[in-house]
């Protein structure tokens, strides 16, 4: 017996025969977690986190001297109806200006800045370092509108603008656990008929992402936690907790209607799906692992969330699920619902799969072409994705700070897209820079790529050693635009201002933030792409070993990737069906999620991958051909692959309703790969391919590694349907 078989068995064993302590301890770890989240407090990411090339040199530089822009909140004074009446908007400013200054937290108010077409008034707070708490600035600002009902007084800043977009993802995510646990339950009430067995993979993926929620905490003074980890935690512990779940219950359900014991079915279920389970888990984790090399703040705490999730629901498959199982006996096939126990029984197992799979068996060759046309048009649209970092217009517009602040940068240009050049020397000669950065701004307003600021431009630290310069753009940061203004400013205009002074400088600002990570990450794609598919390929190597099977996994993956990306180009760059979701296309891909889709894609779609193969493999190590083995092993596991699937679509669709376009393309982008992936790619390519290639698939079967596999294909060559517990979907 392999390791990898020897593992899940014993472990299984274990439980089964300890099953009270294994239950016990599960939910005595489950409870100790969720307690670690109330006692230790999450750390978030900050912009320190987030540096990455030139800009990151100008942010480190900024800090280091501590002039790093300050948090601001700015209050914009504009008419309710018809024109501005100067006269009452400046007594408003001159009002709010003397409620802030006594407003805790406020360092100091800025004098009232006019727009051009005077149609509005700003007010500029700007806050003491640490001040964390918005709502006393908020008060005062509501307190000056109820002063003067005639004008409309509202807040966007720093503080506001994240608790505005915190409070939206903490309402889409609870939204998403309130949707997505009872879809979870019906899909699984109709792929077993009987509620409890409905519910045991439910049990399981929940306690898992509770877990890890729990874990995250702790886990976030390592690894500073990103926004949405918690939002993908739940996306990906609710996929894998309820595939695990299935794969397991539905062979013990199977084993246990041809006559096994309780005991015998957990432990041939651990034999079989046990090993299915500990190696699509470790594929799902090495396919994560691979946004580690991309060495960003972001990849690298959804990339953790994700990992410990998939570790928790695997500990938990392998150990309290076959505690449960025994505990329960034949008890998990109830209570039954009627209708759905007699359709599960009259559909019987594979029925739908082994007709669609006889034009396959039949026609390999034509089957292997039609459905490779199919996928390649899918994905040929991924040449043209366009990626960029979210910004104000990939943001809800339904979100009020989120609309003030629009508001504020149509009519205040110098407070929207910027740049900053920051230059450091030891010497005495400040006052030479800052000549240098006076003469650079003049030039760049000449280009025509830059605007005036509108008040001093230039910064200098309390040692005199820093000096920053901030610079307008006059376009929105996604516009090609600002790429060249920036390239020009790194390119020709700072090093000709400032390369014959001796100083170190860099360029920096949110824009070239976003360039700077679009360009990290194009630059390490093909890194993660190979990083992912060798690992993988290297796991499926050692669970099969088989180098033909290993590539063939490399090469459908790498179609499933195509697919995702071709669908995210079509529907959220090119704004395809964008009123039936409900948003509005930014004109690119936010520049984490393609990435991030890819590594979720590729560890998924591993779970039934492994889960078919295992079953396929088992039949052709009992000595069945090819074709044979294909279609019995498909036919086996295509109820379970079907459930699982809509699992996964349907919990990615629910996230697809959510109003953040990052969850918003992830959704979309997954759901669709998945469903694609577990129909075309997994009932027609796959089983075209493994007929084509025969026995070569398999390299050398050592007979001893499919012992308990072989007994239980012997049992029942011919796949007679023995009952309704052989059934494990509705559809398959």
């Amino acid at each position: 017996m392999s390791t990898l078989t020897a593992v899940p068995v014993r472990t299984a064993r274990w439980s089964a025969t300890h099953p009270w302590r294994a239950i016990g301890a599960w939910f005595a770890f489950v409870a100790l977690a969720v307690a670690l989240a109330m006692l230790v407090p999450t750390r978030s990411t900050t912009d320190t986190d987030y540096g990455i090339g030139d800009s990151g040199r100008a942010h480190a530089m900024l800090a280091d001297a501590g002039i790093d822009a300050p948090l601001t909140e700015s209050v914009l004074i504009t008419a309710r109806s018809g024109a501005l009446d100067p006269a009452q908007a400046t007594q408003a400013a001159a009002e709010l200006t003397h409620r802030m200054i006594r407003a805790p937290g406020v360092a100091s108010v800025a004098p009232v800045e006019w727009s051009a077409d005077r149609s509005a008034a700003l007010v500029t707070v700007i806050l003491d370092k640490g001040t964390d708490d918005a709502a006393p600035l908020r008060a005062q600002t509501a307190a000056t509108g109820t002063q003067f009902p005639g004008l409309a007084i509202n807040q966007a800043g720093d503080l506001t603008l994240d608790d505005g977009i915190f409070d939206r993802v903490g309402e889409d995510l609870r939204t998403a656990e309130l949707i997505s646990v009872p879809m979870t339950l019906l899909l699984m009430l109709l792929a077993f008929g009987a509620l409890i067995a409905a519910g045991v993979p439910v049990l399981l993926a929940g306690t898992s992402v509770a877990a890890t929620m729990g874990l995250a905490a702790p886990i976030s003074h390592l690894v500073p936690a990103e926004p949405t980890v918690n939002s993908v935690i739940v996306l990906i512990g609710m996929a894998v907790g309820v595939d695990y779940s299935l794969f397991y219950l539905k062979r013990e359900r199977e084993e246990r209607a041809k006559g096994a014991r309780t005991l015998d079915a957990v432990e041939i279920a651990a034999a079989t799906s046990g090993h299915a389970i500990l190696v699509s888990g470790g594929a799902v984790i090495a396919s994560m692992a691979g946004l580690y090399v991309v060495g960003a703040a972001t990849f690298t705490s959804l990339a953790t969330g994700a990992i410990v999730v998939v570790a928790v629901a695997v500990l938990g498959s392998l150990t309290v699920l076959p505690a449960l199982l025994v505990k329960l006996g034949r008890f998990v096939d109830r209570p039954r619902i009627p209708l759905l126990w007699r359709l599960n029984a009259r559909i019987g197992r594979g029925g739908i799969s082994r007709r669609l799979l006889a034009p396959v068996l039949r026609h390999p060759r034509m089957s292997l072409v039609a459905s490779l046309v199919a996928t390649i048009a899918l994905a040929f649209p991924a040449v043209g994705m366009s990626l960029h970092s979210a910004n104000l217009t990939t943001l809800p517009a339904d979100i009020p700070q989120v609309a003030t602040f629009s508001r504020i940068v149509s009519a205040f240009p110098s407070q929207g897209t910027t740049a900053v050049v920051v230059a450091r020397i030891t010497s005495a000669d400040q006052p030479g820079i800052e000549a240098a950065l006076r003469r650079l701004t003049t030039d760049a307003v000449a280009t025509g790529s830059f605007t005036d600021l509108g008040h001093d431009p230039i910064t200098v630290s309390a040692d005199r050693t820093v000096t920053k310069l901030t610079v307008a753009i006059p376009f929105e940061e996604q516009d090609s635009r600002t790429r060249v203004a920036i390239d020009s400013l790194r390119e020709s205009l700072a090093p000709k201002a400032l390369g014959a002074t001796g100083a170190e400088y860099a360029v920096g600002g949110s824009a070239a933030a976003s360039l700077d990570f679009a360009d990290r990450q194009g630059t390490r794609m093909p890194w993660v792409i190979g990083f992912v598919l060798c690992l993988t390929g290297l796991m499926m190597i050692a669970a099969f070993r088989s180098l033909p099977l290993a590539l063939v996994s490399a090469a459908l993956n790498l179609l499933s990737i195509g697919v995702a990306f071709g669908v995210l180009r079509l529907v959220f760059q090119d704004g395809h069906v964008e009123s039936a979701l409900g948003f509005t296309s930014p004109g690119f891909l936010i520049d984490w999620v393609p990435l991030f889709v890819l590594t979720i894609l590729v560890g998924l779609s591993m779970d039934y991958h492994v889960f078919v193969l295992s079953r396929v493999r088992e039949y052709a190590a009992s000595g069945l051909s090819a074709p044979d083995a294909v279609r019995h092993g498909i036919s086996d596991t295509a109820g379970v692959v079907t459930s699982a699937a809509a699992v996964m679509v349907s919990v990615f669709a629910i996230f697809a309703t959510l109003s953040m376009l990052e969850m918003k393309m992830m959704g979309v982008g997954l759901a669709v790969a998945i469903l694609l992936d577990a129909s075309i790619i997994r009932l027609v390519m796959l089983p075209a391919i493994l007929v084509l290639l025969g026995d070569r698939a398999w390299g050398r079967l050592v007979p001893r590694e499919a012992e308990s596999a072989q007994r239980a294909a012997e049992r029942v060559p011919e796949l007679v349907v023995a009952g309704p517990p052989q059934s494990a979907g509705v559809a398959h």
